[in-house]
């Protein structure tokens, strides 16, 4: 048995309690979708079992570290093997949910729209781009997105398409200044979640999480830890 695995295991088929979601920290559920990714590779090498302390150092993290998360949900070793890769890719698709198909919807088809729509990354992971909406009239009615392409649909149709696909999540890749009134428009139209690419924050319903990627506050983070180590050096 693997050193940094434990004989005391919880069966892998265990389902996390109702409420698992409100009492797990955002940190330990962003690192699920790190052990997923780093899973699935693996899997795709045609490994087979894996230990907390191989996946850790994978990533830069402790075996301790990789246990304490997955203890939110059970323990999924076992005795004498450590990790199955593909038992436990399963089991990670199922706590973040991506162990099903998630219709989403995508308003803005400039640059980043379009780039987005373009993506073949979000099929593989479950998320399929059903409906894009733009406000510009030039736009609505034409198509975009690799063949056939995607009708652009004019805002006002959003609650009508939102329940006739039955869309859970939105994207945002529209300017700043129309964020808060595009996402006003995605909860009303009964939009579950909201993935936001534009540089501003949101005021929305306690109800619908919004994850944000800011591509400029990224690079920042860079610049400073570039000029931080340059600074270092130079002493």
């Amino acid at each position: 048995m693997p050193a940094d695995e434990t004989p005391d295991q919880v069966p892998a088929s265990l389902p996390p309690p109702a409420n698992r979601a409100e009492s797990v920290p955002e940190p330990a559920v962003r690192r699920l979708s790190l052990y997923l990714r780093e899973l699935e590779a693996l899997l795709a090498a045609g490994r087979e079992t894996i230990s907390s302390k191989q996946l850790g150092e994978v990533l830069g993290l402790t075996d301790a570290q990789v246990r304490k998360d997955l203890a939110y949900f059970g323990q999924f070793g076992h005795p004498g093997i450590g990790y199955r890769v593909d038992e436990l890719i399963a089991r990670l698709r199922s706590i973040l949910g991506t162990d099903r198909t998630w219709n989403v919807l995508v308003v803005g088809a400039g640059h980043l729209g379009s780039a987005l729509l373009n993506y073949r990354g979000f099929g593989k992971k479950g998320f399929q781009v059903v409906a894009v909406f733009d406000n510009d009239p030039a736009k609505i009615g034409s198509r975009v997105g690799p063949e056939p392409g995607f009708e652009i649909y004019p805002l006002e149709r959003m609650a009508e398409v939102v329940a006739q696909s039955d869309i859970q999540i939105g994207v945002l890749a529209v300017p700043a200044a129309v964020a808060q009134a595009t996402a006003n428009a995605l909860v009303a139209a009964g939009v579950k979640a909201i993935l936001n690419f534009a540089p501003a924050s949101l005021n929305v319903p306690e109800n619908v999480p919004v994850a944000t990627v800011d591509l400029a506050v990224h690079l920042e983070q860079l610049a400073f830890r570039v000029s931080a180590d340059q600074v270092d050096a130079s002493k």
